[in-house]
């Protein structure tokens, strides 16, 4: 598992399919230590049927602060972000969450075409370019991340 240091990203996505797969398959929440850890988890926060981990909530929310401090100081990541800002809309619209944050929308973006390839269901070229483009932007800030005091 990557560890939140390592890759908060990939962290958050990790979560989220582990949630998904508590979910789905509640038999086997004792199958490790971590899958039972993270079951008690749901159980207290009360997010068996649906809902995110304060893990994930808060690590989404550390990514999303250094996502706004990164568009005010760097003009390269703020470029990325705008070639990016039409896909991700087009993405909200289609939700029932049209204001949530462009990370979020990153991420939302890059677990359903995860859900998709386990479908073995074909992807458009157009949605594996934004998933190119979406990639690289949560790559950049998890490097961030990783290489300031934020992570420690």
């Amino acid at each position: 598992m990557k560890t939140k240091r390592d890759n908060i990203a990939e962290h958050i996505l990790y979560l989220w399919q582990m949630e998904d797969y508590l979910r789905a398959f509640p038999q086997n929440a004792e199958a490790t230590p971590e899958l039972h850890d993270l079951n008690e988890m749901m159980h207290r926060e009360g997010i068996l049927e649906g809902g995110h981990l304060a893990l994930a909530q808060n690590a989404l929310a550390e990514l999303e602060e250094l996502h706004r401090a990164l568009l005010d100081e760097d003009a390269m990541y703020r470029a990325a972000i705008i070639r990016l800002q039409p896909s991700l809309n087009l993405l909200k619209a289609k939700t029932d969450r049209p204001t949530m944050s462009d990370i979020e929308a990153c991420l939302i973006l890059l677990y359903q075409i995860m859900l998709l390839r386990l479908q073995k269901r074909e992807i458009s070229p157009e949605t594996a370019d934004v998933q190119q483009r979406a990639t690289q932007v949560l790559q950049f800030l998890s490097k961030i991340y990783r290489d300031t005091d934020i992570s420690k």
